[in-house]
Order: structure tokens, then C-alpha cells, then sequence
């Protein structure tokens, strides 16, 4: 029998009642990009960094408010003979369509102010260089990683977020955003897996059990518009078939450590306003193939020389549906890979036009 060891209780904001303009402005918060964390983990292990993790507990509720932002009182907690009255929110609460902007503003503020400057391509990266010592740090709503050749700036970064806010110490990172961190730093090997990730998305769509794929796609396999449902039958047929959500489950896993994935699923990704019977045994291809490669990993190793080596490639108006081509790229650090895409061109190309790659 289950033991239930803690409670928790929280007070959420009913945001879908408030009025742009008046109970909020802009409401848009930045987060890291996947790319700029694999740099990073590709940098720590070429210089063998340390890497923490911490974590910012009940994070919207740090973010000051610029709007005068009212509220009921929450049942159950009305003081008695003021039932009539409501409350005026000092700060953010979950529930405000503001509250993460304003989270991340409150801790952009704070971190700069101890001397992080922020990154001009992306807004969640911080570097602090003392000297000849420097720390990085990487912001993803309230999931925080430092990396940092000096365990003393390490120690000071963490009780300067400690002291500014509720703070959980998670020591080396091993897990971030369904993404496990593996290190073997003797030999200079740092590896990402999404192995539990994957485990959980079979499991969701009952292919846990499934038999796996060789390959994500066939070559030679073609999808079109003409595969998509004809009639009312077969469009209700395709209303009980999870296909958006199984494609969207294996976008994540594309575009967080998979770039193998990266074709099969942007295919998959083009017919998700009416899919068919063909679109979903193509997902569930991709499916079977994560069943057999699960333990895939993302790795980046100490080299003599530190450097980013890219490939491209297109085809010549692959797609049937618009003629455009399908472009694709890779870039690599530390021998891992950092960057990809798999997309079509936003040019479509008259099938008498040749062109030289």
C-alpha cells in the first residue's frame, strides 16, 4: 500500500479571465536553446568543466508585477467579515499570464547585477569571467546549469542564488529537461540519452513491447497529399488515432538528442492537419526504430584539436506536394553533434531547373 510521505497546496490564478492591456502587457519569456546547451556540453567535455545543477523552487512566484493585478479571495481562505473584498497581488502567482516573463526578468536582473552578462544570441546564457577564471551559466525556466573550470567560483555562484532565492542544490547534473547527462571524465567522454524519455512515449502509445526497426524510414519511401483521408470514413477513422501527439512526442526527442530522427520525423510533421493511414504506420516506423536504438546517446570527447566541422545537403525538388526541395544540415563539436535541421526550402523550383550542388 502506497504511504503518502508530503502535501502540496498551491494558489493558481484564474489568467484565462485577464484583459490585454489592462491586467497585462507582454507576456513572452526566453529559454535556452537546445543548440546552445549542446555547445556547452561539448565544452565541458573538451576542458573537463565542472557541472552543476540547481533548481529554482516555486520559480513565478519571484517576478515583481508591473500591472495592478486584483483577484477573489481563494475559498476556504476568505477573512472573515471582508468576504466582499479582494486581494491586490503584491508579486507573480502561477496561473498569470505574465508570471514566467516577469520570473525571468526578476532573475535577469539579479544575475547581472553579480556581474553575469547576458548572451547576445541567446538570452538564457550567462558568462562571468573573474580574471582567468569563468563560469557559464544556463538558464531553462527554473532548471539552472553552471559549468566552470573553478570549483571556488562555483561556490560563490551558488550562494549568490541562494541568497536571492529559494534554491534546491542538485550538485553534478545528471538530468535536465528529460535529458540524461553521462560523464566518464577520465577518458574525456560526456554523453546526453533520452533513453527514460523514449521508454515513457512507447510506453504511452502502447509500443513498449513493440519489435523495433532498423531504420526510421525506408529508402525510396514517399508521402503526399494523396495518402491523406478522402472521405468521411476514413477521416473518422483517423479522429481516434493519437497522430499529432505521437509526432510531437518524437519531435522532442528529434530536436533535444536524435538527429538521426531528424528527416523521418520533419516528413511526418507535414501532414498533421489530416493525416492517413500511411502518415500513421510511418510513425509508429519511427517508433519501433527509438525501440531499438534507445540507448543511442549524443557524445562529445576531449580532442587534440577543438574545432566545428558542418555538412549539407538538399535534394532537387523532393517534395510532390509544393516541388520544393528538402534541405538538410549537421554541425559538430568535440566530435558530437550540435546543431541540425531537416526542412523544406521556402523556394519552390520548377522541375526544368537544374541545380548544381
Amino acid at each position: 500500500m502506497a504511504i503518502l510521505n508530503d502535501t502540496k497546496a498551491r494558489l493558481v490564478a484564474k489568467g484565462y479571465t485577464q484583459k490585454d492591456g489592462i491586467d497585462y502587457e507582454e507576456t513572452f519569456s526566453p529559454v535556452s536553446k537546445k543548440d546552445s546547451l549542446r555547445i556547452i556540453m561539448a565544452l565541458v567535455a573538451h576542458y573537463d568543466l565542472e557541472l552543476h545543477q540547481m533548481d529554482v523552487k516555486t520559480a513565478f512566484l519571484n517576478g515583481n508585477l508591473d500591472e495592478e493585478v486584483f483577484m477573489d479571495q481563494p475559498e476556504g481562505f476568505m477573512v472573515e467579515g471582508k468576504e466582499h473584498m479582494v486581494c491586490k497581488l503584491k508579486r507573480s502567482i502561477y496561473g498569470l499570464k505574465q508570471a514566467s516573463r516577469q520570473c525571468y526578468l526578476k532573475f535577469n536582473d539579479t544575475i547581472t547585477s553579480f556581474g553575469f552578462k547576458e548572451n547576445i544570441v541567446d538570452r538564457c546564457i550567462y558568462l562571468k569571467i573573474s580574471g582567468s577564471k569563468f563560469i557559464v551559466l544556463v538558464l531553462y525556466v527554473d532548471d539552472i546549469l553552471l559549468a566552470t573550470i573553478d570549483f571556488g567560483l562555483l561556490c560563490q555562484t551558488k550562494e549568490f542564488l541562494s541568497k536571492n532565492f529559494e534554491m534546491k542544490d542538485m550538485g553534478e547534473a545528471s538530468y535536465v529537461i528529460k535529458i540524461e547527462i553521462f560523464r566518464d571524465r577520465a577518458h574525456g567522454l560526456l554523453g546526453l540519452s533520452q533513453k527514460a524519455y523514449i521508454n515513457k512515449v512507447l510506453e504511452k502509445f502502447k509500443m513498449d513491447k513493440c519489435s523495433s526497426s532498423v531504420v526510421p524510414i525506408q529508402k525510396g519511401d514517399k508521402f503526399n497529399l494523396m495518402q491523406c483521408p478522402k472521405n468521411e470514413l476514413e477521416r473518422n477513422q483517423m479522429e481516434t488515432i493519437p497522430y499529432a501527439s505521437i509526432v510531437g512526442s518524437l519531435l522532442y526527442a528529434q530536436t533535444c538528442t536524435r538527429p538521426d530522427i531528424s528527416f523521418a520525423v520533419g516528413m511526418l510533421g507535414r501532414y498533421q492537419s489530416n493525416p492517413g493511414m500511411d502518415h500513421w504506420k510511418a510513425a509508429k516506423k519511427v517508433s519501433r526504430y527509438l525501440q531499438g536504438t534507445k540507448d543511442y546517446m549524443l557524445t562529445y570527447k576531449r580532442s587534440d584539436h577543438l574545432e566545428v566541422i558542418g555538412y549539407s545537403y538538399s535534394d532537387f525538388f523532393g517534395c510532390v506536394d509544393t516541388r520544393k526541395s528538402t534541405f538538410g544540415y549537421l554541425f559538430l563539436l568535440a566530435e558530437g553533434a550540435i546543431s541540425w535541421k531537416s526542412a523544406n526550402s521556402l523556394l519552390s523550383l520548377h522541375p526544368l531547373w537544374k541545380l548544381n550542388l
